[in-house]
């Protein structure tokens, strides 16, 4: 698990900051905007890049959506905006200690299922938080969590050698 340094809290603020925005400035229900996001181009270059050193808006956010999934005025149903906040600052969070991309997070926990637990974990620690939503998915975070990491890795290694050898 990595440190939830200086970095890190600045893009949970932003992605906080972003899915809080969506309930008044986004035309899709949370959960439509929640599974957009965190499987869209711009959560991927977040994961992959940060955006800690360069200005960036909500509005970015969802011109990007807009872009890649297109506009929609689906669902109806719309969360509080400090619930939303507190699910887009986790989700960041998970990403960014334990390395994994958006999608995978989102893929281990739903926002149905963030949004259940919300009033019982909002108050603790963001790491302490995540780490309960493993073990109640029943992921081990010292040793399921390194698995997309080495995937990773050897990839990057892979396309680094000749053509011949990939």
């Amino acid at each position: 698990m990595k440190e939830l340094d200086k970095d890190g809290r600045i893009l949970c603020e932003l992605q906080g900051k972003i899915f809080e925005s969506s309930a008044k400035e986004y035309t899709t229900s949370s959960a439509i905007f929640v599974r957009r996001y965190m499987n869209s181009d711009y959560a991927a270059r977040m994961d992959r890049d940060g955006f800690a050193d360069r200005p960036t808006d909500v509005q970015d956010a969802f011109s990007s959506l807009d872009e890649q999934y297109g506009v929609s005025q689906y669902g109806s149903l719309v969360y509080a905006q400090d619930e939303l906040f507190w699910i887009g600052y986790i989700y960041r969070c998970w990403a960014y200690a334990y390395e994994l991309s958006s999608k995978a997070v989102y893929k281990i926990c739903n926002v149905k299922d963030m949004h259940a637990v919300y009033y019982a974990y909002h108050t603790m620690d963001p790491l302490n938080a995540v780490q309960r939503l493993m073990e109640a998915k029943g992921i081990d975070p010292d040793t399921d969590c390194t698995i997309e990491a080495g995937v990773r890795l050897l990839r990057k290694i892979r396309s680094e050698l000749p053509t011949a050898y990939a």
